[in-house]
């Protein structure tokens, strides 16, 4: 292993995506363990079709935490569980308590919040996506957008 500038934050995210992921995976094979509870459960929160959305839900956590773990699409999965912990912050929770020993948001919003910071910075040099190229690609992709050329976007430096 090289140790360089890039070591020690690609560890940090590697333990972050581990953790991160796991807690996924163990709740969405929960939910895919019981399907009709958690269909009941979106229905008392007033989700709509939860039918269709129990089992998008637990298939979203389950193999999400799955790539999250390997660090796979890892933005792409990181992307799709943020917007599941916001609609979760959302719909579970009438009253806005804290900590989630007394039902609170404490929960979903460190994983919104960890999930966002995975979408910012990428799965880092410890995953598939890098050992893939997919973070060159998609860094090199940014890079070559002309962002001047927005639609609303001043032409001219301010």
């Amino acid at each position: 292993m090289r140790l360089d500038s890039t070591t020690l934050p690609s560890a940090g995210l590697l333990a972050l995506r581990v953790v991160v992921g796991v807690t996924f995976l163990v709740h969405g094979l929960d939910k895919l363990g019981d399907l009709a509870g958690t269909e009941q459960f979106f229905a008392s929160l007033a989700i709509p079709a939860p039918g269709l959305m129990a089992p998008l839900v637990a298939v979203t956590e389950t193999v999400g935490g799955l790539l999250l773990v390997a660090g796979l699409a890892a933005r792409f999965a990181a992307a799709a569980l943020t917007v599941n912990m916001l609609v979760a912050l959302v719909t579970a929770h009438d009253e806005l308590e804290f900590f989630a020993a007394d039902g609170g948001i404490e929960l979903e919003l460190l994983l919104a919040g960890a999930n966002l910071a995975i979408v910012l910075t990428g799965a880092g040099r410890f995953s598939l996506d890098d050992a893939l190229g997919v973070e060159r690609r998609v860094s090199r992709w940014w890079r070559d957008q002309d962002l001047d050329a927005l639609p609303g976007r001043p032409t001219s430096p301010r």
